[in-house]
């Protein structure tokens, strides 16, 4: 197993780092399964605060992955797509469609509410996750925790991420 840098994302209106238990489980899966937590920060669903922040990491060499957690829904204040989808050099489709996949067998239909979504940007993997801890949990457990191991098989991420590190050192 190759560990990654990752940092979380919490995009929220209300939460603090006392109450971010999205944020928590994140990190508390990522470190379980052997990677290091780059930074962690709390932004309001504001498309220029989020999209600041990411910006922040993409920039950052030691970032090889953010993950966040919120701003995925319809509600007005929602606009996680509409901040960080604009970053990506390409985007990961299938991603926000496994997402839904999965986290039919535990939402059904409601499911399609979820704008979950990923993508690349400056050799950094992007996946932004609702903010639910349930969304958090499906999210690593069914998707992220295989794409972020080395050994899994077909493929997973890894080998991308450590190219595009290589390339800009």
């Amino acid at each position: 197993m190759q560990p990654l840098d990752i940092a979380v994302l919490t995009i929220s209106d209300t939460r603090t780092p006392e109450t971010d238990s999205s944020g928590d489980q994140l990190v508390q899966r990522l470190t379980e399964a052997g990677h290091r937590l780059a930074d962690r920060a709390i932004v309001p669903d504001d498309v220029y605060r989020i999209r600041a922040q990411v910006s922040v990491w993409i920039a950052d060499p030691r970032v090889q992955v953010i993950v966040s957690t919120g701003g995925t829904g319809f509600a007005l204040r929602d606009s996680t797509p509409e901040a960080v989808a604009p970053l990506f050099d390409k985007s990961v489709d299938g991603f926000g469609e496994l997402f839904r996949q999965v986290s039919h067998d535990e939402i059904g239909s409601s499911t399609i509410q979820s704008r979950a979504l990923a993508g690349l940007a400056n050799g950094t993997l992007i996946a932004c996750l609702p903010g639910s801890t349930g969304a958090c949990r499906t999210g690593w457990d069914r998707i992220l925790h295989e794409q972020l191991d080395s050994r899994h098989r077909p493929c997973n991420f890894v080998a991308l991420l450590q190219a595009a590190r290589e390339r800009a050192e």
